[in-house]
């Protein structure tokens, strides 16, 4: 009896060092940005927005809880402006201005078109599947976001200072991922990197150029010119 109760124990403790072994790390960085023509930027005083995630190399990443959060419409504008959500989290799109407003986005990321709706309404969207998905609305050109859906559990947005942590990463072999609005696709994949978690990590400093960077006009979701007045009122009549 005394016998198997020491097994026991001895089991136990075997069991509590193993989850000890593959308890996640927090893996940290910081991020700045080069050649911006943002006046922000070029005083190193908002280097936010840009977004980080790793992707497993050796097996499926851990299945990420799903989300629900907001994107407020307010003042003609997106907030957050950069989301970064798990595959199948919902985005809630209030309207909290006295005027109408029109979420669509066109992109591969995620296609949809909430409709024409009233100031103290919202509307959900469901994304379920990865990509870049640039939203804006259709009375109002100059309103923007961008959503990032990745399957990894593992994520971040960076701050003002540029910094970003992602907690309780698996160790393993990962590769790193990034994406800011204004640098072009090769600058973005150039940044790609492979990074080995067994702990606590800081990586080194990440440098984004926002080099090759051109803001071009967007069409409408019917894939025409906004008319030149960004008008408080729309009809909701297709042209």
């Amino acid at each position: 009896m005394t016998w198997l109760l020491r097994t026991s124990s001895s089991r136990v403790f075997a069991l509590a060092a193993m989850a000890m072994c593959v308890c996640g790390g927090a893996v940290n960085g910081r991020f700045e940005i080069v050649s911006s023509q943002n006046p922000e930027v070029r005083k190193h005083s908002d280097y936010s927005g840009i977004v980080v995630w790793l992707e497993p190399l050796n097996g499926a990443a851990p299945v990420a809880p799903r989300k629900k959060v907001e994107m407020v419409q307010k003042g003609k504008r997106f907030t957050p402006h950069i989301l970064a959500i798990p595959v199948g989290s919902t985005i809630d799109f209030p309207n909290l201005d006295p005027i109408f407003h029109n979420a669509f986005s066109n992109y591969d990321g995620q296609i949809f078109d909430v409709g024409l709706y009233p100031p103290g309404t919202s509307r959900s969207v469901p994304f379920r599947r990865e990509g870049i998905v640039r939203i804006f609305c259709n009375i109002h050109p100059t309103m923007s976001a961008v959503v990032v859906v990745v399957k990894s559990p593992y994520s971040a947005v960076s701050g003002k200072s540029g910094e970003f942590s992602m907690a309780d990463v698996a160790p393993g072999s990962y590769r790193l991922r990034v994406f800011h609005e204004r640098a072009t696709q090769q600058t973005l994949d150039a940044l790609t990197r492979t990074v080995e978690v067994s702990g606590d990590l800081d990586l080194p400093r990440i440098t984004v150029s926002e080099s090759g960077y051109l803001l071009l006009p967007h069409k409408n979701k019917y894939g025409k010119d906004y008319p030149p007045a960004d008008g408080a009122t729309y009809s909701g009549i297709k042209p």
